[in-house]
């Protein structure tokens, strides 16, 4: 029987067998396993290894189900990777390295680098775009990073601001986001939030046609879609005119960031972004036969994780690799 809860998922990923034959079914969803190396499909069984053996005589004969995932390579055990797995998918705000390493055991340098290879699984990599179904798209920009009144005095910023940049974010990260309502978001890391970057952005994931809601930053003007703007300096609703919902995703992702990490480099925030995305993407609904529940995230999770590896020395820019 499935887990429902935290708890469940505990006692059920506690057995390596549970483990193993979960990331079998995303691996193989026909039961078939494939050699990676050659693509043969009739592979012997080693039980005493929990390993298969390819009859092709090549480099690599013997292979897991962890060979070509985020797994591959860790000496961390499955039955503390899906635990942790489990815990990022469904804690809203998500949840610290420290926690992870208390929880499942392992270091806090381990777990940061297996919440890095989760928040790899969690990208989508779709090329699907949003809107086009008669829902409006809500587009907007954030800035992340510390308050310049606590920053120090040589990083805060100086001079005058650039590219529509406040002199107070000068020293922050740039967030655009696209939210089709009662849909999907998508939100990207940008240097700057000029007319021609946000242009692009929204050609790149809006289908043509849809109606496009901004503030009244004139980054926006001039765009290919059907406008509509709220301005903030008299009114935040005005009918069906607002960006309520991508400014809703905006609190969550920062009360991710300031409560529960603290401290984000900026060359890693795309990862906390894709994480958080995914959370709000298969967010549970109102509706208790649409809501999704936390088994069924975890799934699309886990689905996530083949083809995708990481290694310690790409996380960190560090050209030498780092084993745990």
């Amino acid at each position: 029987m499935k887990p429902k809860t935290l708890q469940d998922a505990v006692k059920y990923f506690a057995e390596s067998e549970n483990c193993m034959n979960w990331l079998k079914s995303k691996r193989w969803p026909d039961g078939v396993p494939v050699c990676p190396t050659c693509g043969r499909g009739d592979a012997t069984y080693l039980p005493e290894l929990q390993k298969w053996q390819c009859k092709s005589a090549h480099a690599s004969r013997q292979f897991s189900a962890r060979v070509g995932t985020i797994f591959e390579d860790s000496p961390i055990p499955l039955e503390k990777w899906l635990v942790a797995l489990w815990m990022v998918c469904n804690c809203k705000n998500g949840i610290s390295s420290y926690e992870i390493a208390r929880t499942v055991g392992v270091t806090q340098k381990s777990a940061w680098f297996m919440l890095q290879r989760i928040r790899l699984a969690m990208q989508s990599g779709s090329l699907m775009k949003i809107g086009g179904n008669g829902y409006p798209v809500e587009m907007d920009e954030t800035f992340i990073g510390g308050k310049v009144k606590n920053m120090h005095k040589n990083r805060k910023p100086k001079g005058t601001g650039f590219s529509g940049r406040p002199v107070g974010a000068m020293a922050k990260t740039i967030v655009v986001g696209m939210l089709e309502r009662k849909g999907h978001v998508k939100a990207e890391v940008v240097m700057e939030r000029s007319a021609a970057t946000l242009h692009a952005l929204a050609a790149k994931h809006i289908v043509s046609g849809s109606t496009l809601i901004t503030d009244e930053w004139g980054g926006y003007k001039g765009n290919d879609f059907e406008h509509e703007v709220i301005n903030h300096a008299n009114e935040y609703v005005n009918g069906r005119i607002h960006t309520n919902g991508i400014e809703n995703f905006w609190s969550l992702l920062k009360r991710s960031l300031n409560g529960t990490y603290v401290s984000v480099e900026p060359f890693h925030l795309f990862r906390y972004i894709d994480e958080q995305a995914f959370r709000y993407n298969n967010r549970g609904g109102k509706k208790r036969d649409n809501r999704i529940t936390d088994v069924q995230r975890f799934d699309l999770a886990l689905s996530g994780v083949v083809g995708k590896r990481l290694t310690y020395a790409e996380v960190t820019g560090k050209g030498v690799e780092t084993s745990f």
